[in-house]
């Protein structure tokens, strides 16, 4: 036994009632698969973070005023990308390194 009803007006009724329902499901799936789809893009798409940074200081020709490991937390929104060659150079020339990240350490620089 059935628990549908059992006239064709009801049956049609339910009918499209759930029709309506599975089109809103599908659109809700296609909503969640574009969204999962442009965030895999965007980390496809994301620049490597650099192995070393340097911040920069306030102004046009500000001096650096400290070295970074790249993806450190702590750096300024002031800084760009440098190579492990200047980030020695920079070390050198007396730029402070980071007292959280420690670029110093990771570049074998006593400080």
């Amino acid at each position: 036994m059935s628990d549908l009803p059992p006239d064709l007006p009801h049956l049609r009724t339910l009918r499209t009632w759930h029709a309506m329902w599975v089109e809103r499901i599908d659109e809700a799936i296609a909503t969640v698969e574009q969204r999962e789809k442009e965030r895999q893009q965007g980390e496809e798409r994301r620049p490597a973070i650099p192995d070393w940074i340097v911040e920069l200081g306030i102004g046009v020709g500000a001096r650096p005023i400290e070295v970074h490991v790249g993806g450190c937390q702590a750096a300024g929104k002031r800084h760009r990308a440098i190579t492990r060659e200047q980030a020695l150079a920079a070390l050198a020339d007396g730029i402070r390194a980071c007292i959280h990240c420690r670029p110093d350490t990771e570049l074998g620089v006593l400080g």
